[in-house]
């Protein structure tokens, strides 16, 4: 069966193509500004065309969503294209996590149930570095333990960049000393190492208050250039969440 995962973010939209179990490729387009139906269904065709998708041999669309005022709109673009109805997932959707709390973003929720079908047996913590910076945790029955909501990275530098008049923009890597002599190497220090301090404290935190060590992964935008850097991170998966969405509409 080949489906067509979508997860909508507040920063971007990434796609998937999934052929059973496998996804074969994947594209993100950005979120803002937001789109009509109608431009959804441009774009979206042109990479279908691109990637040498064909409409109808797509037997299932999933959308998961963090952007409601998105999801109809998205969901328009599906029908058009597809001539069938998407289907929708989302915390309140059946799987072998419990979610706990009605508040859960459908993004933490894929991101558990992805941990929980991939790394059965263990306790994890699923990072997720998007516009918000998340730590998530769920045991080996799918029980939720809890999760952390900080600033983004690119969310925290992008305000320290708006809100200062003489700092640049920077590219996000790791720079060569800790301690630099110009301005970008002192920003690009504390944004990378301040961040993966944090990380990292996430990490050791959550572990002492599980009594367990648990098995890390890392997803979301610039999560690879922080998977490098330390070895509290085990896996690096940019489509964590995509694989997530797909297991809690693979059998709807």
């Amino acid at each position: 069966m080949n489906s067509i995962v979508i997860n909508v973010g507040n920063s971007n939209i990434r796609f998937g193509l999934f052929n059973d179990d496998n996804c074969d490729i994947s594209w993100v387009i950005n979120t803002k500004p937001y789109r009509t139906a109608d431009e959804l269904y441009a774009q979206m065709m042109m990479l279908y065309q691109t990637y040498k998708i064909q409409p109808k041999e797509i037997d299932k669309v999933v959308i998961g969503s963090v952007v409601p005022q998105l999801t109809k709109v998205m969901s328009s673009a599906i029908r058009k294209i597809h001539g069938i109805s998407p289907v929708i997932v989302d915390r309140n959707t059946p799987s072998g996590v419990q979610a706990k709390s009605k508040q859960m973003g459908t993004d933490i929720y894929a991101n558990l149930v992805a941990a929980h079908n991939m790394y059965p047996d263990r306790k994890k913590i699923v990072l997720d570095f998007g516009t918000a910076l998340t730590a998530s945790c769920v045991a080996e029955d799918g029980e939720t333990l809890g999760v952390i909501i900080a600033p983004g990275i690119i969310t925290a530098l992008n305000s320290l960049i708006s809100q200062t008049a003489q700092l640049p923009e920077i590219e996000l890597v790791k720079p060569k000393t800790v301690l630099g002599l110009d301005t970008v190497t002192c920003m690009q220090s504390g944004m990378v190492y301040g961040f993966l301090g944090m990380v990292e404290g996430f990490v050791d935190r959550i572990n002492d208050e599980v009594q367990d060590n648990c098995f890390v992964v890392a997803t979301g935008g610039v999560s690879h250039v922080y998977k490098p850097l330390t070895d509290k991170i085990h896996v690096m998966d940019r489509l964590h969440t995509l694989k997530g969405l797909y297991f809690l509409g693979k059998d709807l």
